[in-house]
């Protein structure tokens, strides 16, 4: 079972579990403190304590016991209220020069965070797999010159480990998006995690990777949409903005959307990424290269600058028409 308590439902119940003899697990978590328990008997008079069977699958992401949205707070960018989010910069860190001029450009376009890739899966042992630790110091410099907080994607424990310290946001990328060992490793560590879908998840799969990072503690999670592998051709995935609805309708994280990996060619960017907005989406995470043609990975899905800053209007544009705002460092 799991127990979900209010501060004024904390000594009796720390009492009745002294007095028991089942065993258990404490989290804190939003201001509460939540208890896993498991074996014995346990005795709770206070009825309006939350108690949730430990064999559900959606416990800590639902709305069930938390109704208000969670905020997201990456080195002082806060993800989840009513301004939207826009992190961007390239699919790679290739170089300093690549990288300066790229950062440039999105922050004078409006994007309040820095996304570069250093530690790169990819599909082929052949390509490039990112720049690795020299990679990551050039965008650690990067995000201080630009004073944008950077998010970029680890692979394993031990990268977590050794360098999770110096990243304002860790992505956990489609492919380790069901690595469970490294989202309970995330779920101890405190660190903001951006969470994307693993290419044939489920929403409720999605969401469950979810449970493995806040049941160890951690609830600065949001959840990437970054479409899933389909029978359609047209785009690299197919995006279903119904998604990004279903998951603002039942959770309370917030919600960020990929755009430009399901759509595979820039074209398409802009309006998949429109579209995610207007079905809820709290954050934006766009591929940018100051040469896209020239770029090392996913060259024809990354905007140029001057589309990025065309998009950047819209998403003004849109944000009011929606109620919202777009941050602004």
């Amino acid at each position: 079972m799991i127990f979900i308590l209010e501060t004024s439902q904390i000594p009796e119940f720390r009492e009745s579990i002294s007095l028991s003899t089942c065993s258990y697990r404490k989290i804190d978590l939003y201001d509460r403190e939540v208890y896993f328990t498991w074996g014995g008997e346990l005795e709770i008079e206070d009825k309006d304590i939350i108690r949730i069977p430990s064999d559900g699958r959606l416990v800590l992401s639902s709305r069930s016991w938390k109704e208000e949205d969670t905020v997201v707070d990456v080195s002082g960018v806060k993800i989840g209220g009513k301004d939207i989010v826009v992190a961007a910069g390239p699919c790679s860190v290739e170089s300093e020069d690549q990288l300066e001029e790229t950062a440039k450009e999105v922050k004078r376009a409006g994007a309040s965070m820095l996304r570069g890739g250093v530690f790169k899966p990819r599909t082929s042992p052949y390509s490039f797999q990112g720049l690795g630790v020299k990679g990551l110091e050039m965008l650690i410099e990067a995000g201080q010159e630009m004073e944008m907080p950077i998010v970029t994607e680890i692979l394993d424990i031990e990268a977590a480990r050794n360098h999770g310290n110096k990243i304002d946001m860790i992505q956990v990328g489609s492919r380790n998006g069901q690595n469970y060992p490294l989202l309970r490793y995330l779920g101890t560590s405190g660190k903001p995690v951006l969470l994307k879908n693993g290419m044939g998840n489920t929403v409720d799969e999605w969401l469950s990777s979810s449970e493995y990072i806040l049941s160890n503690g951690n609830g600065n999670v949001v959840i990437c949409y970054r479409g899933v592998r389909s029978f359609e051709s047209g785009t690299r995935f197919s995006m279903d903005i119904g998604s990004i609805a279903n998951v603002k309708m039942h959770s309370h994280l917030p919600v960020a959307a990929d755009p430009s990996h399901p759509a595979g060619k820039r074209k398409y960017v802009e309006n998949l990424a429109l579209g995610a907005l207007a079905a809820g989406a709290d954050m934006l995470e766009i591929e940018v290269h100051a040469n896209p043609e020239t770029a090392l990975s996913d060259k024809d899905q990354q905007l140029h600058p001057n589309e990025f800053a065309s998009l950047m209007n819209k998403v003004r544009k849109l944000s009011e028409a929606l109620g919202r705002g777009v941050w602004k460092n």
